[in-house]
């Protein structure tokens, strides 16, 4: 096992704290340069407990990532990364090729982020140590997924996984100007700090290297609690314009928003949803508040003696409490996560954030739909035919609409016909078999 829990608690993994054995071995911090070892051991019977990336004084190495090992995606089986759920599969296999597949492939271009927000474990885990792949490594891996999907004419998108894609907005237009000269555009998602997001030349770059969503991890829209938990670099009056200024390029975003936090009352969720209601149609989701084990927010709340499960994670429930809230109970914490997911993925909601699209062409239309049913599936799960049965006859009306539309079409309308920008002629990635996230 490796990661940042067990790098924390490697003693738990290993059954020496007195509780049950969950690994035979464990990897600390970054397992770049220990991984080869860990295989070889394993192939000889001679694991190890632990692996610990260190130099000859026990002082932790942080790998670089140039070079950066090729992968090999064009022999890859990328069923593995296929999110559709097979109980839609024949449905969506009507739409049209390739629509049985819809595969997310996790692409690296970099690792870090110096925030230090107080509940996040990246900070912790990663150190101050910002690194990135070389433009050409990542391009280069880009243009094997592109060809993959031209072969193949499956339904694909690259999520990258850094921690925050945008940390150096220098290096990140680089990257992007690059791509686009290559022609390596695909449909792209990628966390991105809102404020970040501020820079019109980078919003270009996004959309024309292939962006369609950014996860922007709001948090709050009160100024205080995001002070509280070191993220006072959110401004919540700037939400509305970055969103706006994604959306007129056709990007949208996966808004997180964490209930629970200490200035928090009962009516959060509904006060978050008054102003999610005003923004572009996007994908809302909600959390609660988690105190992850080595975290500023675990010590924080340890010492104040509100932890209510110090050892939550031993038994995992989800959107469920591990403290207390100052200002209001666990249970009405509880509720207002589950008033969140079901008034922001109800069937009107649904309608609405396809209305709101009216302008666009159909695709947009039914990608926010399918894209808005999947999410609704993290709080509600949908398993097994009858549950998607139920979801779809729940939103019937909508479908109909789409339906009726792809069948017997209707006039365009651009939402924004007369909007030019310096890269306008390199912004359409033409790749068979690729829709947005």
């Amino acid at each position: 096992m490796g990661g940042p829990h067990v790098t924390e608690l490697a003693d738990e993994a290993l059954g020496r704290d007195g509780g049950p054995r969950h690994a035979d071995a464990v990897a600390l911090g970054e397992a770049d340069e220990t991984w080869p070892q860990i295989v070889n051991d394993a192939v000889r019977g001679e694991l190890k407990d632990i692996y610990a990336p260190v130099d000859s004084a026990g002082k932790e190495r942080k790998p670089p990532l140039n070079p950066y090992p090729v992968i090999p995606w064009d022999s890859i089986d990328l069923n593995q990364f296929n999110l559709v759920p097979k109980a839609a599969y024949p449905l969506l296999k009507q739409v049209g090729e390739g629509w049985g597949t819809f595969r997310i492939i996790p692409v690296e271009s970099g690792r870090g982020c110096p925030y230090g927000c107080e509940f996040c474990t990246v900070t912790g885990f990663f150190g101050d140590s910002i690194r990135f792949r070389t433009n050409e490594s990542v391009v280069d891996e880009l243009l094997l997924l592109k060809a993959r999907a031209r072969s193949e004419k499956g339904q694909m998108a690259v999520f990258f996984i850094d921690d925050n894609f945008a940390i150096n907005l220098k290096r990140t237009k680089s990257l992007l100007r690059d791509i686009i000269a290559a022609k390596a555009q695909v449909h792209w998602v990628a966390q991105i700090s809102a404020n970040l997001l501020r820079d019109e030349e980078l919003v270009d770059l996004i959309a024309a290297s292939g962006g369609k969503w950014v996860f922007i991890g709001m948090e709050s829209i009160d100024p205080v609690n995001l002070k509280d938990v070191n993220k006072g670099f959110n401004k919540p009056g700037e939400y509305a314009a970055v969103l706006e200024r994604l959306a007129k390029r056709n990007v949208y975003a996966i808004t997180s928003f964490i209930f629970g936090m200490d200035n928090d009352t009962t009516g959060v969720a509904e006060r978050t949803l008054e102003q999610v209601r005003t923004w572009p149609p996007g994908l809302p989701i909600f959390g609660l508040l988690t105190p992850l084990p080595a975290t500023p927010l675990y010590k924080r709340l340890e010492t104040a003696g509100r932890l209510t499960r110090p050892r939550h994670w031993q038994e995992f429930i989800p959107f469920t409490m591990a403290h207390t809230p100052l200002k209001m109970s666990i249970g009405e914490a509880h509720a207002e996560v589950k008033y969140g997911w079901a008034h922001a993925y109800s069937p009107e909601a649904l309608a609405q954030a396809v209305e709101s699209l009216d302008d666009e062409p159909l695709g947009y239309r039914i990608n926010i739909f399918l894209a808005r049913l999947c999410f609704r599936g993290i709080y509600f799960p949908m398993m097994g035919k009858l549950a998607w049965l139920k979801v779809v006859a729940q939103n019937r009306q909508t479908i109909f609409k789409l339906v009726r539309e792809g069948f017997f079409g209707r006039r365009s309308h651009p939402r924004n016909p007369d909007v030019q920008d310096s890269y306008e002629d390199m912004a359409a990635p033409d790749v068979s078999g690729e829709v947005s996230a």
